[in-house]
């Protein structure tokens, strides 16, 4: 069971924040929440305590014996703040400590990660950036908000990430120990998520499992560690769009692949994680295929779609690096590994992440599992987690082919000492 301190700031996205807490709680984890004053007039402490089995307290001079203001921070695995205003950036930034909150900042040595809520005007602001510049260069996160619905009739970017996310995030910093390195800055990549539909008739179509939560924290991660991310997205949604990620829907094979190609014309990066449909039905027809008991029953026929990814690999730009994906299955002819090992060296890509799929297994799950082949004959095995942790495992392995390694980071929780 790990310590988390979920830090709330005065900010009308709070309410949101029981969200977050129950979200972590159900996982398994010791939530104690630390509000701010002004917090408390969105949500009262009673909703805080009474979902985290924690007192809730926002001064210092509550439980003076206990030194809270220092021992909250010191003893937790990782202090997240939701939401967090340009108030609370302004103050972590430049260190003060004038309630529990901001002083359990100053005393965590953890990882700390910041979910911004604004208005628009205010995280543009020159003095928000260079307090959201400063807090990372200290190795603090602070996420990418979302852009949407604001406060009033008001919409743009400063709005709250889905507490889904936040709540995958912070798993994913647990996982790793540490902050997410911004080693993706300035980079633009394109992921692809979901599974392509091909339409048979008005009411019919041939499709797959693919629920694209995979591909959705590949874009997720992605806009975390800095990159410009164009999400291409078939039929996910039910899904949130991961904050900071510019989202491309569409349906078919074909409408994904010309979504992909203009995409990547300038992109660093390219994950094709979306499940695409191999056929295609020759000539849909216009009226629902009726059922008949004195009719034979009709013959679809199939056409074979484009193979996006070796097209992508064919006409890639000098630099760019090429992920893919493989769902496989063992079968007579060779083991899950067998098969893969051969469609790297046919697609000709730079990594290609594999799953074994199956009843419970990679498709409609939160988890994943697999390997990560390497053009160079690398593999990895990636062990059971989290879809955000198999993200991550691939952007490290991506940001070494772009010649940054997230090793060679500074420390981040020496840095916010």
């Amino acid at each position: 069971m790990k310590r988390i301190v979920l830090g709330v700031g005065g900010g009308i996205a709070a309410y949101k924040a029981c969200e977050v807490l129950r979200g972590l709680t159900e996982t398994g984890h010791d939530v104690r929440v630390v509000p701010t004053e002004a917090a408390l007039n969105f949500v009262g402490a009673a909703t805080f305590e009474a979902l985290s089995g924690h007192p809730v307290h926002t001064g210092v001079f509550t439980a003076v014996p206990e030194v809270q203001h220092v021992r909250i921070g010191q003893d937790a695995d990782l202090v997240i703040v939701v939401p967090a205003t340009a108030d609370l950036l302004a103050k972590a930034a430049h260190g003060l400590a004038d309630d529990l909150l901001t002083g359990t900042l100053l005393t965590a040595r953890c990882p700390v990660a910041f979910f911004p809520a604004m208005h628009t005007e205010m995280w543009e602001h020159p003095a928000t950036r260079d307090n959201v510049a400063t807090l990372r260069s200290r190795g603090a996160v602070v996420a990418e908000p979302a852009s949407g619905r604001l406060t009033g009739v008001d919409s743009g970017k400063g709005r709250l990430a889905d507490p889904r996310e936040i709540v995958d995030l912070a798993r994913l910093l647990l996982a790793r120990g540490d902050a997410l390195p911004r080693d993706l800055e300035g980079r633009r990549v394109v992921v692809s998520a979901g599974g392509t539909r091909e339409r048979l008739d008005p009411v019919r179509h041939l499709g797959n499992r693919s629920s694209g939560k995979q591909g959705y924290a590949l874009a997720r991660v992605a806009a975390q560690r800095g990159a410009h991310v164009t999400l291409v997205s078939a039929h996910t949604d039910a899904l949130p769009a991961p904050a900071g990620a510019d989202l491309v829907p569409v349906s078919s094979a074909a409408e994904l692949g010309a979504a992909v190609d203009a995409a990547a014309r300038d992109a660093d990066v390219v994950v094709m994680a979306a499940a695409v449909a191999d056929f295609r039905p020759v000539g849909e027809v216009d009226h629902k295929i009726k059922k008949s008991d004195d009719a034979p029953d009709p013959v679809i026929e199939l056409a074979r779609n484009r193979d996006i990814l070796a097209d992508l690999v064919q006409h890639r730009r000098d630099g760019q690096i090429v992920v893919g994906f493989a769902a496989e299955t063992g079968d007579p002819h060779g083991s899950v590994l067998d098969h893969a090992r051969a469609k790297l060296k046919r697609k000709g890509c730079d990594l290609l992440v594999v799953n074994a799929v199956g009843d419970g297994k990679a498709f409609e799950t939160e988890d994943n599992t697999g390997w990560l082949l390497a053009a160079d004959g690398a593999e990895e095995r990636i062990p059971l987690g989290a879809k955000s942790e198999l993200a991550a495992t691939v952007w490290d392995a991506a940001a070494r082919l772009l010649g940054v390694d997230p090793a060679d980071a500074a420390d981040p929780v020496a840095d916010q000492g």
